[in-house]
């Protein structure tokens, strides 16, 4: 099983950027799908992102589409979320996630993936 580590998050203003990271390490392959979850106080875990790590396909929430940006660096074993234009309301403890998946595209329900990192707090003030 693959473990995963997040970096990255911090308390940012309306309108920022923050940058994300996701390290693997362990046993890796290239049959992974990979996403970025998010989950905000009182909510459930909701998707953000995903990414196919053999081909680099990508999948976004709506509600992220046009703001973030996840890739891979196959080589460095690390995902990336690149967050622009950030809301209030993108506050959460932001996790990844990974699972052997051969679907087209990275799965939507958190309970599709198996290995997760601990979380890092993204904070976005007014």
């Amino acid at each position: 099983q693959v473990q995963l580590e997040e970096s990255g998050g911090g308390l940012v203003q309306a309108g920022g950027s923050l940058r994300l990271q996701c390290g693997a390490s362990g046993r890796t392959s290239l049959q992974y799908a990979m996403g970025w979850f998010r989950q905000a106080p009182g909510k459930e875990r909701e998707f953000v992102a995903g990414i196919k790590w053999r081909n680099g396909n990508t999948n976004y929430a709506d509600s992220v589409k046009e703001r973030f940006t996840i890739s891979r660096d196959r080589d460095k074993k690390t995902m990336y979320l690149q967050m622009n234009s950030l809301k209030p309301e993108d506050t959460a403890v932001y996790y990844c996630a990974a699972a052997i998946n051969t679907n087209i595209y990275a799965p939507r329900e958190s309970t599709d993936y198996d290995s997760w990192g601990q979380g890092t707090q993204v904070t976005v003030s007014s």
